[in-house]
Formats: structure tokens, C-alpha cells, sequence
């Protein structure tokens, strides 16, 4: 191989490493959670081309304008992340790609995916993605080091998906339904922050970088996580006996059958935490979990029956 072919090599492995890294900053497993928007449609049972063509829209427009905050957060929390075992690697924290480059990715997602939801959606769903950008623009300059108002951020912004998804689809979104994911969401916001806890040296004292907590916390961010999560199986079969489920379906008392699987699914998620082999963001970890997905087919032969 001559030089200048070996330069020309070189600098096309530079490029592709720079682009892979540029690639890896907009955090595309986190997208996993944008899935939420298919919440209400399902829920109300539309399965209609409209419908599906108006999630897939507002799907990518969020992802964009979320994989900007990722990055911004990111670009913010340089130092703690530099201290963290896992996320120094990530390709802002291990210089990978420049701060020029990855401010230049903020405001290129952002507008991009902004100007999707204003050419496609209505109104109200780009005033849900205005809210959600300055929910995570909060979060990540502040929220994110107050204790407890952190957790609750988090959850706002898990629910804002799923007001957001019925705003792209025009079905209008139960008190049901958001009180159900208000407490599945907190369960999974507190187990994100009792991974970083338990992460820490074994201190008690000791601080968790970045954030508003002790590694002494780690016991209370469990009892109040396990019971957002129980609780949201409690409203579930509330649901159940309510008047309102008739509505959608002919035998709701069959419905009940999905309360153990929620219970299942919220136990066995803090049962890998509490042994430490949840990942730090347990959202994408549930949503990668094969045993995720069987409980789905699950709950969705108890739907189906219940119709």
C-alpha cells in the first residue's frame, strides 16, 4: 500500500470514528422510551393507518429533541461523568468529539425535529415538545441536583410523552391512564437514581457526583420506589371495577389477570437493581429485557380476552 493510500485510509477511519462517536452522543437506545406515545392509541384501541402514520411522525420529532437534551446534558455534566466508572467512556467525556460539535448537535436536533412536529402534528403536540425541551433544559441545569424534585422531573417528562402522544393523535388522554404511568414512572425514576446510589464507594457519607444525594439514601429510594410501583397495579385494579372500562371492554373483570403481571414485571425490575446488574438508565434496560416482552404478549391476550 502506498502512502498516500495508507493517509487516504487513515483519515477515512478518523472520519468514520468521528461520525460512530457523533452517532453514540444522541443516545438513539434512549429513543426506546419515546414509545410511550403509543400509549394512548392503545389504550383507546386505534390501530388505524392515521393514527400510526401521526406516531411515527411525532416518534422521530421526539427522539430528535430529546437526543439534543441528551447532549446538552451531557456538555453540562462533563466533570461528574469523568468521575463515573461507566459514563467516562461516553464519547463527550473521553474527548471523542469536541464541545464545538456536540453544541452544534443541540441546536441541529432541535431544529430539525421542531420542524417536523410544526409541518406534520397539531398544535397542541408541539406545545407538548416545547414543554418537554424546557422540562429537560431544567432538569439538566438545576432539577437534576435537587433531591426528590429530581424524581419527579424525571416522571414528568416519562408522562409528557405519553399527553404528547395523545396529542398527535387527537385521543384524548384518561385520568386512568396518567395516574397509572405517573406511579410506573416514578417506580422507574427512583430505581434510575438508586443505581447511581449504589454505584457509589460504600461511604455513607459520601457524595453521588452530580447529584443531590448520599450513598445513605440508597435503602429510602428503594421502599419509596417498590411502592410507586406497587401502586400503580392498586389503580389498575381500581380501572377495573370502575364504569368507565365498559366502555372499551365487554368483560373487564378479566383485566385483573394483568395486575400480577404488572406486579411481576415492577419486582423482578427492583429484584436486578438490588442485585446490581441493572444499567444506570433501567427505562432502556426493561425495554431490552426479553421477559419484557413475554409479559406484553401476556397482557395482551388478557386485553384481548376482555374485549
Amino acid at each position: 500500500m502506498t502512502e498516500a493510500a495508507s493517509g487516504r485510509l487513515a483519515i477515512q477511519r478518523m472520519i468514520d470514528t468521528r461520525i460512530l462517536a457523533a452517532f453514540s452522543v444522541l443516545r438513539p437506545h434512549q429513543w426506546l422510551k419515546n414509545l410511550l406515545l403509543c400509549a394512548p392509541a392503545i389504550a383507546a384501541h386505534r390501530f388505524d393507518w392515521p393514527t400510526g402514520r401521526n406516531v411515527l411522525i411525532a416518534f422521530v420529532s421526539l427522539s430528535l429533541v430529546a437526543s439534543g437534551s441528551y447532549v446538552l446534558n451531557d456538555l453540562l455534566d462533563l466533570g461528574a461523568d469523568g468521575q463515573h466508572p461507566r459514563k467516562r467512556r461516553r464519547a463527550l467525556a473521553a474527548g471523542q468529539i469536541s464541545r464545538i460539535s456536540g453544541a452544534a448537535l443541540v441546536v441541529m436536533t432541535w431544529l430539525v425535529g421542531f420542524g417536523i412536529a410544526v409541518s406534520a402534528l397539531p398544535s397542541l403536540f408541539v406545545l407538548a415538545l416545547g414543554i418537554y425541551l424546557l422540562g429537560t433544559c431544567l432538569y439538566s441545569l438545576r432539577l437534576k441536583r435537587e433531591p426528590v424534585l429530581d424524581v419527579m422531573a424525571l416522571t414528568g417528562l416519562y408522562v409528557i410523552r405519553i399527553i404528547a402522544g395523545g396529542f398527535a393523535t387527537a385521543i384524548p388522554v384518561s385520568t386512568w391512564l396518567s395516574t397509572f404511568a405517573l406511579f410506573i414512572c416514578l417506580s422507574l425514576a427512583l430505581m434510575k437514581r438508586y443505581v447511581e446510589v449504589i454505584a457509589q464507594p460504600k461511604d455513607a457519607n459520601a457524595d453521588v457526583p452530580g447529584r443531590g444525594y448520599r450513598v445513605a439514601d440508597a435503602q429510602w429510594l428503594q421502599t419509596a420506589g417498590i411502592s410507586s410501583g406497587y401502586l400503580s397495579t392498586v389503580v389498575l385494579a381500581i380501572y377495573v371495577n370502575n364504569p368507565e372500562v365498559t366502555r372499551l371492554y365487554a368483560h373487564p373483570d378479566r383485566l385483573l389477570f394483568a395486575c400480577p403481571v404488572v406486579l411481576y414485571w415492577t419486582t423482578r425490575a427492583w429484584q436486578k437493581a438490588h442485585r446490581r446488574t441493572m444499567r444506570d438508565d433501567p427505562v432502556v434496560e426493561v425495554a431490552t429485557d426479553p421477559v419484557t416482552y413475554v409479559l406484553l404478549v401476556i397482557s395482551a391476550v388478557v386485553m384481548l380476552t376482555a374485549v
